[in-house]
């Protein structure tokens, strides 16, 4: 039985990948999945790679569990602690997509705060300044479409903190859709958020060449509405 489940996840995953080679595999995960292992005990993305790559994976970053796009994973020690170097260093660069209901003032814009994490509720809240354990997060934005109802930007990351993304939205009174934890109203039916990790880059941990990667976007309603995000 467990060979079966082995191979069905395999079929599964191999439709998500969008690059791999000896150095690192990079996915796009569907909503609904942890990247890691998590209080719910669920089948984590990680643990999906790794029964496909057959060897040890190690996450060089994490995107939220209702959020779907792009995850990094290095396959040996050596990738590992040069990705992680490049993040640091803030030279990779991640894009997002995400689809709010409020028309922003600015058509672009930075955002800067500071976040605290709170363990017991899995949520991180905005101060105004840097309290004790609150940690900088910035992002850039840019109003890239609008339809009827909503209005899609491009968010690119500076900093990489907990819910960052969706805490400093939320705290300018414009939360992404179907995220109820920073402020929508309703809940999306499957549970997801309409947040994307689009696009990204870095250099390769051996030969140094730039990789630059993008995200299919999800094959829903709502994405499918905006005509900058049209099928090539």
């Amino acid at each position: 039985m467990k060979k079966l489940i082995d191979m069905e996840e395999k079929m599964r995953i191999s439709d998500w990948i969008i690059e791999k080679n000896n150095q690192f595999l990079v996915l796009n995960k569907i909503p609904g999945i942890p990247v890691q292992k998590d209080r719910t005990n669920d089948l984590s993305l990680l643990s999906l790679a790794q029964i496909y790559s057959k060897c040890t994976l190690f996450p060089v970053h994490r995107i939220d569990r209702p959020t779907s796009g792009l995850v990094l994973f290095a396959k040996t020690k050596g990738a590992i602690k040069n990705l992680n170097a490049q993040l640091t260093k803030r030279t990779i660069e991640k894009s997002y997509l995400a689809v709010v209901k409020n028309k922003p003032e600015s058509k672009n814009g930075k955002l800067i705060h500071f976040l605290r994490k709170n363990g017991k509720t899995n949520k991180s809240m905005v101060c105004e300044k840097a309290d004790k354990g609150a940690q900088e997060a910035i992002l850039e934005y840019k109003l890239i479409d609008s339809i009827d109802n909503y209005h899609l930007l491009e968010i690119k990351l500076i900093t990489g903190r907990h819910h960052q993304i969706r805490a400093q939205l939320g705290h300018l009174n414009n939360p992404i859709r179907g995220d109820v934890k920073y402020g929508f109203k309703r809940s999306n039916k499957d549970r997801s958020i309409h947040l994307h990790a689009w696009k990204m880059s870095f250099n390769h941990p051996v030969t140094g060449k730039k990789i630059n990667l993008e995200a299919p976007i999800p094959d829903e309603s709502i994405w499918n509405a905006f005509s900058v995000l049209e099928k090539k």
